[in-house]
């Protein structure tokens, strides 16, 4: 059955917001390039510190009535906030040591699967044909479109050593990883009676609270230039905060693997205001890449098919028309 909250309607809107965020953080890469002196660290440091903190403030009012309830699972909120501080530091620096294609591909492309694997483990969720089918294309055009950036990009020439590929790599999969896994928990917090605000807020304030000693040690050079200052301001912003309040609300009416497919949309993005902004060319690969992501996003927002619509029919019930974001809703409650 479906789970509480979970109607055509909420799921829908949910894939939406989910999509828009993944619009925002597309932004990143840019922007980050009008800030070319400040290290990996500081700029995830900034990005998701102060964005947390910011999360954490505006949803204060919420978490101060709901703070029984989120004692009472601190473990989720703890597991979530580890998460949330080591995700950015992991991404950043898995694009700086194994270069933006790779380290894009690893963090983004394998955060669907690590989240399936989580939901299986630790919720028994049943994953769907058309989940399956959906990642599949979008991992394959996410690989696509960043080998294609790697190919256009106009500092790709570089080299960069074995050693630091594999570090970056093995990063690439921590981002993957603690990805999925905040994600996994605010979805938590959210379907055992948390608002999605006060989730977010408690998980990204927490995680943001983390974040403020590696801001401290690495964050100096974001205060030597005012282009520095507004990239730092602008990634805390509008990227994190707005963002991630964004897939906040997405994570109360679709499950953490499905949000995380969705966002694959984000190195689309980024591709194309890499082309339009910044200058780079993007081959036939890349383009045929950026194909894929977006049948990957028709694959799961698509009306559902006859057959789906007749099985609810057979329990005595003609339903709306639902999109497959909203039968992998349907489908994914726990198993008995």
């Amino acid at each position: 059955m479906t789970a509480p909250g979970h109607g055509a309607r909420p799921a829908g809107a949910g894939s939406l917001c989910v999509l828009a965020a993944s619009v925002l953080w597309g932004t990143t890469g840019t922007a980050a390039t009008f800030a070319p002196d400040v290290g990996p660290l500081a700029i995830g440091a900034v990005a998701m510190g102060l964005g947390g903190l910011l999360q954490a403030l505006f949803a204060a009012p919420r978490i101060a009535r709901q703070a029984p309830r989120l004692r009472a699972r601190r473990g989720t909120v703890l597991l979530g906030a580890v998460a949330v501080a080591a995700y950015p530091l992991a991404f950043y620096s898995a694009m700086h040591l194994a270069g933006v294609a790779v380290g894009t591909v690893v963090s983004i492309g394998m955060a669907p699967p690590a989240s399936a694997v989580i939901e299986r483990v630790m919720d028994r969720r049943r994953l769907t044909r058309r989940w399956k089918l959906g990642a599949a294309l979008g991992l394959l055009g996410t690989l696509m479109l960043c080998a294609g950036q790697a190919a256009g990009a106009p500092g790709s020439a570089e080299q960069t050593s074995t050693a630091a590929t594999v570090v970056g790599v093995g990063l690439g999969l921590v981002a993957a990883t603690t990805y999925a896994l905040y994600s996994w928990a605010a979805h938590r917090l959210i379907t055992q009676g948390i608002t999605s605000r006060a989730a977010m807020g408690a998980v990204f304030g927490v995680g943001g609270l983390l974040l403020v000693p590696v801001l401290l040690v690495t964050g100096a050079p974001l205060l030597d230039s005012g282009s520095n200052m507004a990239v730092g301001a602008y990634m805390a912003l509008v990227p994190m905060f707005a963002g991630y309040v964004l897939f906040g609300w997405g994570l109360a009416h679709v499950p953490a693997s499905t949000a995380t497919t969705l966002s694959l949309l984000e190195p689309a993005i980024a591709a194309v205001l890499a082309v339009l902004v910044i200058g780079e060319r993007l081959p036939d690969a890349g383009w045929g890449g950026m194909a894929l992501v977006l049948a990957c996003l028709a694959v799961l927002t698509a009306p559902a098919g006859v057959s789906g619509r007749r099985r609810e029919r057979r329990d005595g019930v003609t339903p709306p028309r639902r999109t497959a974001v909203e039968h992998t809703v349907a489908r994914s409650d726990p198993a008995p």
